[in-house]
């Protein structure tokens, strides 16, 4: 934050005494473990009192870190000179995230040191649908193989997989299941056909 904040004020410093207040946007891990909260105070309200300005931060992905699972079901395995597991999880249509930023979700379970690699396709037409593949880092290793009917779990997959999901080419939205602290499930909300057709 500190160095973004340098680049910022030497960038746009003469446009500072026009404004009443400043949004620094989202993307605050402040949540995260070893994050330097204190810091962050402290850079930003020396900017607010340096110029004089609101400063406002949008804390809303920080409230959703690590949380939700996105689950998914090994529906084939192909090998495409790297084992391929097609899921019923579309990379593109349910964590739009995966596909724009360099970000490749954790899956539980999984292990860097792993004799057994695979790779997830989506389920839509499109050839980028891989989950990690823009990060640049697509595979994933377990202790053991893979098979047709695997449950796989996504992690940390709540703050951008539910509000950015598309139904692009008829794939179907993931249900809303909460789970209790009990261990019990409730189904929250379930998506079918017609929420396709809503959204043409």
């Amino acid at each position: 934050m500190e160095i973004v904040l340098k680049a910022f004020e030497d960038k746009f410093n003469p446009a500072f005494k026009n404004l009443k207040w400043v949004n620094f946007g989202g993307g605050h891990h402040i949540t995260k473990s070893g994050y330097n909260k204190n810091k962050l105070i402290k850079l930003l309200g020396d900017f607010s009192q340096k110029y004089a300005l609101e400063v406002f931060i949008e804390p809303g992905e920080a409230v959703g870190w690590e949380c939700g699972y996105l689950v998914a079901t090994i529906l084939d395995i192909v090998d495409n000179e790297q084992q391929t597991c097609i899921i019923d999880v579309s990379p593109e249509c349910h964590m739009p995230d995966t596909v724009l930023m360099p970000y490749r979700p954790a899956i539980k379970n999984e292990n860097k040191n792993g004799k057994f690699a695979y790779r997830f396709g989506g389920n839509s037409c499109l050839a980028g649908d891989i989950v990690g593949l823009a990060a640049g880092d697509p595979i994933y290793k377990f202790d053991h193989e893979l098979k047709i009917g695997d449950k796989i779990i996504f992690q940390d997959q709540i703050h951008y997989t539910i509000v950015k999901n598309t139904t692009f080419n008829g794939i179907k939205l993931p249900n809303l299941i909460m789970q209790k602290q009990n261990g019990e499930f409730e189904i929250i909300r379930e998506f079918g056909y017609e929420n396709f057709a809503l959204r043409n």
